[in-house]
């Protein structure tokens, strides 16, 4: 290691002393930025340096305080070697500073504003090296100089940050200083100082990031990974100190967005962030409110958020500290430019001022800006490139862990009071709300708690509440269950009584056929859900109208048990437009990508499309927005199962619809032993024998004399209608269910 002996001497400039630094010729040790100083009591102590051209270089120059502290006299030699940092552990997250007079006969009765000072003394003195006990002067403002002794240090780690380690800050001796590290002063014994302001002794400030943070403490469930992804994207860079930032040639971020449905917590990041961080106080905006009446007042509201960041930057450059901006709702303010009708185009001007902040000639190395929405798609594409809101985050439907943590917010309350029963299991709460967000799961334990109050509510005349019930309320198992079939659905969950429409008497396996056909539905529901395979997997169900397609893919769907389950159907969609229709289809598909897995149910395809032989005739439009949904990938991490019915394959197939995907034919019943088997289950699920066994040997013999191509739904529908008929005679029952088979065209004479 380069060691050298050098002559301990002084500043040049009384300007040199106030940096508190070692002074050396600039050629001494050209690549270092701290040195280690050995006296000659062989006491090691480190200082930062600040090179200065034409200074004697066998000297090196301290002031008076640095002096008295490290035991130097003036002449005498030290040895002295280049001192490197690990930034990644030895970051200075809180240092605690003794204050004192360096004149004692210049005591004043000033009261000194430790806020301020705090920002001073970081400005001054950032990416500097500190060691508890070192002594140093400090010039405030236009104050008397100030003299200091370090009393504490706390580092931040911050390579456990991002893992959420508890063990992220440790006192240390010494540490490198950042422009975001926490100051606290204390008032030295017999100073005569007085101080006030947050950043004095007692004080619970700590660093930017605090420490010591908790997602249940703040009411945030569900989101680890995306509070990690922020942290190490966005303040990671902002704690380290500004020499690893130039070793490494680091540009900060200056733009995160988080996007995603409503209810999963973004605004509530935005109310909780202040607490997480110990920057400038984080000015939270909601976009709406920058908007104005009068002409340029929405540019000016802009430009005032900016405006203290500005004039910190302007006079300490990248010693600044870190401004937070939080818009919730940005897509209020920064729609596409030139999608908003209007002459005075305030929107676009907005986008334009915003743009210039953030990223323009005159753009801020010291800010976060911090955009919510759920609504991505409207927001200005501009402001989505990097250098701008590059660091985008989905803050999606939490799954099974994250849905346990959030029920356990807002639970905890109840259980600390002895409020919630026993038998209330949170673990199966959890799996039964699947697809529910943060939101829809608080709404879950107020309505449980809904269903608890109503227990000691007497309903007479006036409302009555029992006393006695009143000390004894808890909310029970039975209350959540209730809240969950009667009172909260989630907004992207399964549309689980329209899909069990389609069978309500279940699947009548008829024929071997069937069964495969199910069990060929398992393996369908495999690929799709297996990351190794395709994110996306379309089946079409092709087969004659009426032969059951709809109830298959309903059963597929509800076999798979995939939290988000969509029907498209022609019912849906009666009396839209063709780009109405688009939209929504293209929502339900939209809606399907933010689950994990999901299963969209398109019904009768060619009626969605309108197609009509006559001509032939259909909608480009819609075929187009099929053609491409039915056969996008979803996002990463995301799988969906797509069940397509059909009873004109030859047409689909000469449109380019079944692209790359599987076709399963549903048959139709063709023996007599179908029909027969049939009949026989029907009578058995509802409990009446409609036809003895006169009546099945008639038709029986019958039937064999006919072809047979009938589907079951069809069959099933000429059944119901024939039950219905009460007055048959017993005799004459089979004649006439056979008659109505014949005038159906479902049985053809041979």
């Amino acid at each position: 290691m380069d060691v050298k002996r050098l002559r301990v001497s002084t500043c040049p400039t009384d300007r040199h002393s106030h940096l508190n630094r070692v002074i050396i010729n600039p050629k001494v040790f050209p690549n270092a930025r701290h040195l280690e100083i050995t006296n000659q009591y062989s006491k090691k102590f480190i200082f930062t340096i600040t090179p200065v051209d034409g200074y004697n270089p066998e000297e090196i120059g301290f002031n008076a305080p640095m002096r008295k502290w490290a035991e130097l006299m003036r002449d005498s030699y030290v040895e002295v070697r280049p001192f490197n940092f690990d930034m990644r552990s030895q970051c200075i997250s809180l240092i605690t500073l003794e204050i004192d007079i360096l004149m004692k006969n210049a005591v004043s009765s000033d009261v000194y504003d430790t806020d301020d000072m705090a920002i001073s003394f970081s400005q001054q003195f950032a990416d500097q090296s500190f060691t508890v006990g070192q002594q140093l002067a400090f010039k405030y403002a236009d104050k008397k100089l100030l003299q200091v002794v370090v009393k504490e240090i706390q580092v931040l780690d911050v390579a456990s940050i991002a893992g959420g380690s508890e063990k992220s800050v440790q006192k240390v001796k010494i540490g490198v200083l950042s422009a975001n590290s926490t100051i606290i002063f204390v008032e030295g014994p017999d100073s005569g100082i007085k101080l006030k302001g947050k950043s004095k002794a007692g004080s619970s400030q700590q660093s930017l990031i605090s420490p010591n943070w908790d997602f249940e403490t703040l009411g945030i469930g569900g989101l680890d990974k995306e509070f990690n992804d922020i942290f190490r994207r966005a303040f990671a860079s902002k704690v380290i100190p500004l020499e690893l930032v130039e070793q490494l040639g680091l540009t900060h971020v200056k733009g995160i967005l988080l996007y995603g449905p409503p209810g999963t917590g973004k605004t509530l990041i935005a109310r909780q962030i202040g607490s997480m961080l110990n920057a400038r106080p984080p000015k939270v905006v909601n976009g709406p409110s920058i908007l104005d009446k009068y002409v340029g007042e929405s540019e000016s509201n802009i430009r005032k958020l900016f405006a203290e960041a500005e004039a910190e930057y302007a006079k300490v450059g990248n010693r600044s500290g870190l401004h937070i901006i939080i818009f919730d709702e940005i897509d209020a303010i920064c729609k596409q430019r030139g999608s908003v009708a209007g002459g005075a185009g305030v929107h676009d001007s907005v986008v334009n001022q915003l743009l210039t902040k953030i990223d323009g000639v005159d753009s801020l190395n010291n800010i976060l800006v911090i955009g919510m929405t759920n609504r991505k798609d409207l927001i200005d594409e501009a402001l989505l490139r990097p250098g701008r809101f590059e660091v985008q985050i989905e803050i999606s439907l939490p799954d099974e862990k994250g849905r346990e943590q959030i029920l356990k917010i807002h639970t905890k309350k109840m259980k600390e009071n002895g409020r919630l029963a026993d038998d209330v299991d949170i673990q199966e709460l959890a799996a039964k709300t699947k697809n529910f967000s943060g939101a829809e799961l608080e709404g879950l334990v107020r309505a449980a708690q809904s269903a608890a109050m109503t227990r000691i509510i007497r309903p007479k005349s006036k409302v009555e509440i029992d006393s006695e019930a009143l000390n004894k309320l808890i909310v029970c198992r039975s209350d959540f269950l209730h809240a969950l079939e009667h009172d909260v659905k989630p907004a992207f969950g399964a549309s689980s009584e329209e899909i069990e429409g389609f069978f309500e008497r279940g699947i009548i396996n008829w024929c071997p056929q069937i069964e495969a056909l199910l069990e060929e539905g398992d393996l369908v529901i495999g690929m799709a859900s297996n990351p190794r395979t395709r994110r996306v997997v379309p089946i079409f169900l092709e087969g004659s109208s009426g032969a059951g397609k709809s109830a298959l893919a309903a059963t597929i769907a509800k076999m798979s048990n995939f939290p988000f389950m969509k029907l498209c159907s022609p019912e849906q969609m009666i009396g839209c437009s063709e780009s109405a229709k688009c939209s929504m289809i293209r929502k339900i598909f939209d809606d399907a990508y933010k689950s994990h897995l999901s299963c969209v149910i398109v019904d009768q395809i060619e009626e969605l499309i309108d197609f009509t032989p006559i001509g032939p005739r259909f909608s480009n439009l819609v075929l187009r927005a099929l053609k491409v949904l039915i056969n996008k990938q979803p996002p990463k991490g995301r799988f969906m199962l797509v069940l397509c019915t059909t009873s004109m394959i030859g047409v689909l197939k000469e449109l380019n619809l079944t692209t790359d995907s599987s076709i399963i034919n549903v048959p139709e019943m063709t023996e007599v032993e179908h029909l027969l088997f049939v009949i026989q289950k029907l009578s058995e699920a509802s409990g009446i024998q409609i036809f003895n066994k006169q009546d099945y040997h008639y038709l029986e013999k019958k039937l064999r004399q006919c072809r047979i191509k009938v589907g079951i739904k069809r069959f099933i529908q000429i059944y119901d209608s024939y039950d219905n008929e009460k007055d048959y005679d017993p005799g004459d029952r089979a004649h006439r269910f056979f008659q109505s088979l014949q005038s159906k065209g479902c049985v053809i004479p041979m």
